[in-house]
């Protein structure tokens, strides 16, 4: 005889699944959905455009009687080489820069040790460092999805998931970065529910700041480069430096090209068939050719005195610049230069603050 156990009567050793599956259907179309805007996203869209366009002109400058297409019909293949060579470096370049973490604030496990005085030594006190706002709306974004229950305390806040919440629970929040701190758990009820056992947002660090592109503080913020589709930050603003200075040889020397194979002596309609396409290839290079010499000359004079783009533009907006009649992290170029591209001298932005501050206050006495 068959017995019947109660679902109360069941084996406490037996796993209970934490959330609820979804249906197969839900999970289906979910799925492709995910799939579907993981292609149109859009970072797939501008790094696709970047890449055909960056052949395409390529190809143009080769089918097109160009000094390009004489060298390689005469056997000279060194110099058509170079410039593929060229093209792809830089394209890779591309690809690096906008696909690397730009340098994202993650938020660190508190140690339950007291720091030692040498460490605290390093950061000074008197620089506060605060929490993102934007990072804890991002939290309260998930708000609108979960219903809160009383918890024992501010730093333990259970939140139990509503109907709508299950699904994206299960697949993970979209709106919170891996560091954010949320862990799934099980409240007293042995319901599916969310607990806040680590802060919401990581400090902010000295001179980073919240890009609301990619919903990530960044250290060392420069910008957030729609070209890119990626913040410019810590890690790979050297790169980005050397990118353009790859892509401006490029494109030069493309213009070069494409001008070298432009005839104006025909008439009009053969001169547009013949070559309408190619002096629309020149225009193009004209124009990128300007903007990328601006971008690499500001950039190379920001790293020369050791500024970022967002502090060149909103030192009054920056709580640690608005009182500042100097950068207090300019260190002269060649340490400055040194810094940027080899990380030599290495040490927190916040000890050259207060070094700065020091010598401000002593220069006042």
């Amino acid at each position: 005889m068959r017995s019947h156990q109660s679902p109360r009567c069941r084996s406490p050793s037996a796993p209970r699944p934490l959330l609820p599956r979804a249906s197969s259907g839900w999970a289906g179309e979910g799925a492709k959905a995910m799939a579907l805007w993981a292609l149109l996203s859009p970072g797939v869209l501008v790094r696709t455009g970047h890449t055909v366009l960056t052949w395409g002109i390529t190809l143009v400058l080769f089918l097109h009687d160009t000094e390009l297409r004489q060298w390689e019909e005469q056997g000279e293949l060194f110099l058509p080489l170079t410039f593929l060579l060229l093209v792809l470096g830089s394209l890779l370049l591309y690809l690096a820069v906008s696909l690397m973490d730009p340098g994202y604030v993650t938020a660190q496990p508190q140690s339950q040790e007291e720091p030692k005085e040498e460490q605290t030594a390093m950061v000074p006190q008197a620089i506060p460092l605060r929490r993102c706002r934007y990072c804890l709306v991002l939290v309260g974004d998930v708000h609108i999805l979960l219903w809160k229950e009383p918890g024992p305390s501010s730093e333990s806040l259970p939140w139990r998931p509503s109907t709508l919440a299950l699904p994206l629970l299960q697949e993970g929040l979209p709106n919170l970065g891996p560091d954010c701190g949320l862990q799934s758990s099980q409240n007293a009820l042995g319901e599916p529910a969310l607990s806040l056992d680590s802060p919401l947002c990581p400090q902010q660090p000295l001179r980073a700041r919240h890009c609301r592109d990619c919903r990530r503080c960044v250290r060392r913020y420069d910008h957030h480069c729609p070209w890119m589709e990626n913040c410019v930050g810590e890690r790979n603003h050297p790169l980005f430096v050397a990118y353009l200075a790859l892509q401006l040889v490029v494109l030069l020397w493309g213009l070069y090209l494409a001008w070298s194979g432009l005839r104006f002596f025909q008439p009009w309609g053969l001169w547009l068939r013949s070559t309408g396409l190619l002096f629309a290839t020149f225009l193009l290079l004209s124009f990128f050719s300007l903007v990328v010499s601006l971008l690499l000359a500001s950039h190379l004079y920001l790293v020369a005195s050791n500024t970022t783009t967002w502090e060149f533009i909103s030192s009054h907006r920056i709580a640690y610049l608005r009182q500042r009649t100097s950068n207090p992290f300019d260190r002269g170029l060649t340490r400055n230069l040194a810094h940027f591209f080899c990380g030599w001298p290495s040490g927190p932005w916040e000890t050259l603050w207060a070094e700065e501050e020091e010598e401000g206050s002593s220069q006042a006495v």
